[in-house]
């Protein structure tokens, strides 16, 4: 009997895009799988769509939860999922045919607990945008240390959506609700329990571009949680370096600046204040970590510049950055 794999959709309110997404992951070349759509509490119709492409389809398994964001909706699917595999799909994206194939042909062929393949951004008129991580010429096995040295120079791919995982790796924690960011935290921490991951050439995920999709980055009220728990995560990965992995220390070093630094050029100048300890605590790290910005090999020459200004006259930075931000 061929292995199950189960792929995870969760769902919020994206009528639009769903058939789409569904039908690229039905007209998979391999056929043994189930398809779960989490309905996290969508208000727009939405929730009946998802039974009526269950109808079109005997794999697909529909579930209908009050919302409780996209973390929480793939728990779900995870605690459901019959399959020794699982893939994960956003519901505004789509694959091609022959991605789950691929994967799990990688997988069973090395050994590997993880097999990722490429990923492009396609706007609505089909066109490709700039790759957002460029994949292996030829197919490659990337030990866990080395993957991680990649995710901490901002180089290397953390989505799930890209990847085939066995399930086991899933046996002692799941995605982190309540917080953005959650693939790199999750992923970081399972690279710890596998010996790496099996990266294929070519793209087979698809994320939609849409115009606007990124503006929650813009809304202050939101701003804490997008760039806050950047840091958050680079200060865990910080940790888990130095249990498991020492000799990337410096790496660990650079990333937690480099968040620091987008979490300093983003945040409202308003809320640059002595009473905000998250903002205080960047700054302080970034002015302990002075010798560390001017040293490292693995900031650029402008990183550097913002990071030693940043450091010393942040609110006057912040707006003379989005001064010239304006002006582009």
């Amino acid at each position: 009997m061929d292995a199950l794999i189960s792929v995870i959709i969760p769902i919020y309110n994206i009528m639009d895009c769903l058939p789409k997404c569904v039908d690229s992951v039905c007209r998979q070349t391999y056929s043994a799988m189930e398809i779960l759509l989490v309905d996290d509490g969508s208000t727009d119709g939405t929730g009946a769509l998802c039974d009526e492409l269950a109808k079109k389809d005997a794999r697909i398994r529909v579930f209908h939860k009050e919302n409780g964001g996209s973390s929480s909706a793939r728990n779900l699917g995870i605690r459901e999922a019959r399959g020794e595999y699982l893939g994960f799909v956003d519901s505004d994206d789509f694959i091609e045919p022959d991605m789950y194939e691929r994967l799990l042909s990688a997988m069973q062929k090395s050994g590997c607990g993880i097999a990722q393949i490429g990923r492009d951004e396609v706007d609505a008129e089909g066109s490709r945008l700039p790759d957002i991580c460029v994949p292996p010429k030829e197919e490659e096995f990337i030990k866990s240390e080395d993957f991680l040295r990649e995710l901490l120079l901002h180089k290397g791919d953390c989505s799930f959506c890209t990847k085939l995982l066995k399930r086991e790796l899933f046996t002692e924690e799941g995605f982190p609700e309540g917080m953005l960011n959650e693939d790199f935290y999750l992923l970081t921490r399972m690279l710890t329990r596998t010996e790496g991951i099996y990266s294929l050439p070519g793209y087979g995920y698809h994320v939609y571009y849409r115009i606007g999709s990124n503006t929650r980055k813009k809304d202050p009220d939101v701003f804490p949680r997008v760039y806050g728990d950047c840091v958050d995560n680079a200060d865990r990965v910080t940790a888990l370096v130095e249990e498991y992995y020492p000799a990337l220390q410096k790496v660990a070093v650079r990333f937690g600046l480099f968040q620091r630094l987008e979490y300093l050029l983003h945040i409202p100048v308003g809320q640059m204040t002595k009473d905000n300890l998250p903002y205080r605590k960047c700054v302080s790290f970034i002015r302990h970590h002075m010798g560390d910005v001017i040293s490292s090999p693995y900031l650029t020459g402008k990183n550097k510049l913002y990071l030693l200004l940043l450091g010393t006259c942040p609110r006057g930075v912040r707006r003379l950055h989005r001064k010239l931000k304006h002006m582009d």
